[in-house]
């Protein structure tokens, strides 16, 4: 019987597609490095399918990353199984093209007052469309 796949291979797949989207390579590309098509890719990156060991490895050298940067974030909760730090909501907003995008746009702004105020204004945004600050806002 086998398992299905959980959080833990929704986070791996979410930072697998930022280490990808960072180095600017398509999913398309990764695949042909792999030996695979770009949907399975696209699979691995949703958490629909489960990373093995030795793929992940190899996904590692492709990507210029250790293994242990797709479980970079995650801690372990009452000693048990790991949990995502950010209980998947930074992951499913990264996820998006919308929410990678802001976030390196965001990145590149240097002035602190003004990364502040940018901070700001999407609080007021979403506060005035009844998202308050629980966790429960929609993610795309």
């Amino acid at each position: 019987m086998s398992k299905a796949p959980d959080d833990i291979d929704a986070y791996i797949g979410a930072r697998l597609r930022l280490r990808r989207q960072s180095l600017g390579m398509s999913q398309e590309q990764l695949g042909h490095a792999l030996g695979l098509t770009f949907q399975q890719v696209q699979k691995y990156e949703k958490g629909l399918n489960r990373i093995g060991a030795g793929r992940l490895f190899h996904i590692a050298e492709i990507l210029g990353v250790e293994v242990s940067f797709f479980y970079e974030g995650l801690q372990r909760s009452n000693g048990a199984e790991p949990m995502a730090e950010d209980d998947g909501i930074i992951r499913r907003f990264l996820a998006t093209s919308e929410g990678y995008g802001l976030s390196r746009a965001f990145c590149r702004i240097d002035n602190p007052h003004t990364r502040s105020r940018l901070l700001e204004l999407v609080r007021t945004i979403a506060d005035s469309e009844g998202n308050a600050d629980t966790g429960a806002s929609r993610i795309g």
